[in-house]
């Protein structure tokens, strides 16, 4: 199950996070995009003053949420809980 803080809208979940600092966002981009990479689906990701935001799509699936989405926000949310 995905995070409420995901928000379902225009075919994509997004959701955006918080840090201390620019740096940590910064790492944490680095970090999702390792990811995304490794399961070859890759989320738009905006890097903000102390915030990430995620918006992950499948384009094949003509620009709509699916599982594949879905398990990507939860492996996203494990990142930022420190569990991955």
């Amino acid at each position: 199950m995905t995070d409420p803080s995901w928000l379902e809208e225009g075919g994509a979940l997004i959701r955006t996070f918080s840090f201390d600092t620019y740096a940590q966002g910064a790492a944490f981009v680095a970090r999702v995009a390792a990811l995304a990479d490794e399961r070859n689906h890759h989320p738009e990701v905006l890097l903000g003053y102390k915030t990430v935001t995620v918006e992950t799509t499948s384009h094949d699936a003509d620009n709509s949420v699916t599982d594949r989405d879905r398990r990507l926000a939860q492996a996203i949310d494990a990142l930022y809980l420190g569990k991955a």
